[in-house]
């Protein structure tokens, strides 16, 4: 095997904390390893599945009665693609189908359905952007998302003339670590680099921080878009980084780029 050049490893050396839930947390720490990272592991929100109950087999049971089935995660289409597994042994047909980003349009098509998607971006807000949902009238969209959630797909909507239903399938919690875990990877290794790839994961890091005396003014967060940004900024933090996409690759290329100028001198921060 032919020994790496050191342009191969651009991160080698920096310390890259992941905050993602798993599985893509270990993924995406493999991917800053393969850069030369030394990258661990610290969840700040995990999943579980709701509880079957009667009104979402329902909602189920009646899914052909939708026009359109929007997927706000690629969790969330795992878990809707679970239900149609056990209800539908054929999927219903007529039903235009849609991944909020590249990566929960992925997997609703890998289960062979024609899935829509932003022509750029990942955001809600892109989204809402396809021609398919200029307008709506009187037509029937099921959004299928965790317990809590943005309203903005919903609300945005039902102006446009949908009759809206939100089908919440997963609960999102903070995890529960001790302080001597808190400390080894917020103060002991005392990453350079912090993925946080939600609000709610940026919130809950902020809190973390704070009970635990981690100073986050000098790291570098990675945050999905302007509105997070914002959101750390208002907190105070300044160093934020926005990736091209939420692709594993462009996030590691983002970081080594960001870094790269910050070593630099430049403090620019996106």
């Amino acid at each position: 095997m032919a020994t790496p050049q050191p342009d191969s490893l651009p991160l080698k050396g920096r310390r890259i904390l992941v905050c993602r839930p798993q599985p893509e947390a270990d993924r995406l720490a493999s991917r800053f390893c393969d850069a030369g990272a030394d990258a661990r592991v610290m969840p700040l929100i995990a999943r579980e599945p709701l509880p079957e109950d009667p009104a979402t087999r329902t909602l189920i049971l009646n899914l052909d009665e939708f026009a359109h089935v929007i997927a706000v995660s690629p969790y969330a289409a795992a878990l809707l693609l679970e239900w149609l597994d056990e209800w539908w042994p054929q999927t219903p047909t007529g039903i235009h189908w849609y991944g909020v980003g590249a990566g929960t349009a992925t997997v609703l098509g890998n289960y062979g359905l024609q899935t829509r998607q932003p022509e750029t971006g990942h955001t809600s807000e892109d989204l809402l952007q396809l021609q398919e949902l200029a307008t709506l009238n009187h037509e029937k969209v099921l959004v299928v998302r965790g317990e809590e959630g943005r309203e903005l797909i919903p609300q945005t909507l039902e102006r446009r003339g949908a009759r809206v239903t939100v089908l919440p399938l997963y609960r999102r919690f903070c995890p529960d670590y001790d302080k001597a875990t808190l400390n080894a990877m917020l103060n002991d290794f005392s990453p350079e680099a912090i993925v946080t790839l939600s609000g709610e994961t940026l919130n809950n890091l902020i809190a973390l921080s704070d009970n635990t005396g981690h100073n986050l003014e000098n790291t570098l967060l990675v945050v999905p878009v302007e509105r997070i940004a914002e959101q750390a900024r208002l907190a105070g933090l300044r160093r934020t980084c926005i990736p091209g996409s939420l692709a594993d690759s462009s996030i590691v290329a983002a970081v080594a780029g960001q870094l790269a100028s910050l070593d630099g001198g430049s403090g620019n921060t996106k």
